[in-house]
Order: structure tokens, then sequence, then C-alpha cells
């Protein structure tokens, strides 16, 4: 890992705070982590990064990528396909990712958890976890997913499941597959839960929240829709007031119209933006294969030969970029949505996804365009 001095400033920049953006703002970091936010420009012998006038935001922080340079974690869960998956979407301004595992059998699950457990032991930039998207799900709304990989896992399955013993740990199951109790028993034991890919009533997932499911996975995609007299998992998802929602802002996964109903009627600060991200993003090829079925992307939509979506070409930055130029919300809400929400929904809040002193210096420069000119992750380019 490249070495970095022990101070740095970063200076001339239009600087996302807890205000929104301030400019005339210097940030001192030492050690990687910010210490100061100081007025005009901080008078230090550290060294000087001038941002030209852009804008410097939060690391972003990604709860769903299942591939990225070239390599889709199903088929790599290997500490070196981690680091390449990370490399590939840190020059897209994500800092830190929850690398996502489709359904598959519980030996590749085994794999990547003890994977994903010696990255971060060995201190893999950006690696923050594991996503369990799988293989707990309902066949009614199975997606891309592999239906013959779906089962009801048993008391030492979900042990596995809780195993990681560093980082976190998200599991994405159809909830109404469990009892409230399975479900309360993997939230006590530090599972972040997320109902996705079901077939749940608007009663049963309300019921499920109340049992500790944390978060929905890419709302709208594969659940049972809002209707007038039956209000569904999308509807007891926009409802309640203490889950997070993960959404995927590409064109083709929601309406632009759904999105934004979406957003205005969730409280503030429960929505995040996720990529869903395929092999293409940061690669060089644009198909793939997922259970040995070719893949294809086009325009930055991935799709199985039938049509059906199979997860994204999308990029963090270019969910924010959409975020502000398709949606019209403002950059620096776009930003906490790319950064903030989602640190704190993986209780990574105190550290991670604010610019403000005590914090890792997780940090990305954006020029007016809003595309990336350098990322940091603890300080380091």
């Amino acid at each position: 890992m490249p070495t970095t001095p022990a101070t740095l400033v970063f200076r001339n920049a239009q600087v996302l705070t807890e205000h929104g953006f301030e400019r005339d703002v210097s940030v001192v970091v030492e050690d990687g982590h910010i210490v100061a936010l100081l007025p005009g420009e901080a008078a230090s012998s550290a060294q000087a990064i001038d941002l030209q006038g852009g804008y410097l935001v939060p690391g972003f922080i990604d709860t769903q990528v299942n591939g990225g340079g070239d390599v889709l974690f199903n088929d790599v869960p290997t500490v070196d396909g981690l680091r390449r998956i990370a490399a590939a979407h840190r020059r897209f301004g994500t800092t830190g990712l929850v690398p996502t595992l489709i359904s598959d059998d519980v030996a590749v699950m085994r794999r990547a958890i003890d994977a994903t457990r010696e990255a971060i032991a060995q201190g893999v930039p950006g690696i923050l976890g594991i996503h369990l998207e799988g293989p707990y799900l309902a066949e009614a709304r199975k997606g891309v997913h592999d239906p013959h990989k779906f089962h009801t896992p048993d008391a030492g399955e979900l042990d596995l499941v809780a195993s990681l013993g560093s980082g976190r740990t998200m599991v994405t199951l159809a909830p109404e597959r469990f009892s409230t109790d399975s479900l309360r028993a993997l939230a006590e034991r530090g599972v972040i839960v997320c109902a996705g890919h079901t077939a749940a009533s608007y009663e049963q997932l309300r019921d499920a929240f109340a049992a500790g499911v944390r978060g929905v996975t890419h709302l709208f995609n594969a659940m049972t829709p809002l209707h007038s007299r039956d209000p569904g998992a999308v509807g007891a998802a926009l409802e309640d007031a203490d889950s997070w929602c993960g959404l995927i802002v590409d064109g083709y996964h929601v309406h632009d119209a759904s999105l934004r109903v979406a957003i205005a009627a969730k409280p503030g600060g429960k929505m995040m933006l996720v990529t869903d991200a395929m092999p293409p993003v940061g690669g060089e090829r644009e198909d793939f294969t997922l259970y040995g079925v070719p893949m294809t992307c086009r325009n930055g939509k991935c799709t199985t030969a039938d049509g059906t979506l199979a997860g994204s070409a999308l990029d963090m930055a270019s969910a924010v970029r959409n975020t502000v130029q398709r949606l019209g919300l403002p950059l620096a809400e776009a930003c906490r949505m790319a950064s903030t929400y989602p640190a704190e929904f993986l209780g990574l809040g105190g550290e991670l996804g604010r610019i403000a002193p005590g914090y890792r210096a997780d940090l990305v420069w954006l020029d007016p365009e809003l595309r990336v000119w350098g990322s940091w992750i603890a300080g380091r380019a």
C-alpha cells in the first residue's frame, strides 16, 4: 500500500459538511483521520492538496456489489477476487463496499465468508463485510437467481451465516419463509437482515420489521408491488419509518417517477444508493456469465437472453449523477444517499460517511460534471 504523509490538508474545494457545501474550508487529515475543518487555507507545513474548486464529499459506500473489474464474487470467492473488485470500484468513488454473493451452494458461501474475513484481516482497502443475497428467497420473485439454490437453512447453516466475526454481515431473504423468532435470532447475532426477492404481503413484511428486519434490498425490484387495496412489500417498506431501502438509479430497474415518489414518501435519511454491480463495472468486457449462463451488458443494461435484468453496470459516481440529473435531488442529498445513509445503515455512522473531525478520511473529489478526479481511503490516495 502506498505511503502517505502523516498530515494532509485538502483545500480549495466545496466541502460537504453537516451544513451542506461550504467554500473556504480546509480539511486537515492526520494519520488517516480528519482532525479539523478550518476556515480559509490552513497554514501548515503538511502536504496540501489543491482540489481546484471541485467538490470534496464523503467516500461512497455501496452495500450491493456482485462484481467489478471483470470479476464475479460467486466465481472468485477469494481475497484476490475481493481485492480486484474493490479496486475496480474505487475509480468511481467507492471507498467502502459490501461484496455480495448471489444465491449459491453452502460450500461457496463458506468460501466467500472465509475470504471476506481474511480480506478484512489483511486490510484490503474498502472491504466492509459481506452481503449474502439469498439463497433464502421466494421462487416467485427469483429474478436472475437460480431457484435450484433456494432452501431453508438449518441451525448449523445459520451459524455459518453469522460466523464472519469482523466487519458487517448482511443477508437478503424472503421473510415469509422464516418465523419471526428465526428473524429475531439472526438480528440479535448482529446480522443485518434485509427483505428482498420476496412474495411477502404487506402484513408479513410489517411483522418482519417488528422482528428485526432492518432494510429492503433494491426497493420495487423482485417484491410484491404497491396496489390500491393491497400495499404489498413496497407499501410496507415505504410506510415503515425505521428501515432503510436500497435504490438502483440507473433508468432501467425503476422508473424515475417511482423513485421520486418513494424518496418523498420515506423519512429522510432512509434511502441509500446501491449499484447491484456486475463484472463489467471497471472492467474491459461487457459480457459475463452467471451460473454458467451468458449475460450481456448493452448501454449499461445487463440482461439474460430473455431480457431478465441481471444486476447492473452502474457505478456509484453514475448513481449520484443520475440522482441529481434524473431525479432532481440536490447534490448534497445525493452524496449523503451514497455515503452517510449507508454508513448509518451498516452501523458505521460514527466513523464513516461524513467529513467531520474524528471520522476516517474516506474522501472523494468530484469535478463540476460530477466525475471522480480522486479518492482516498484513510487518507491514502
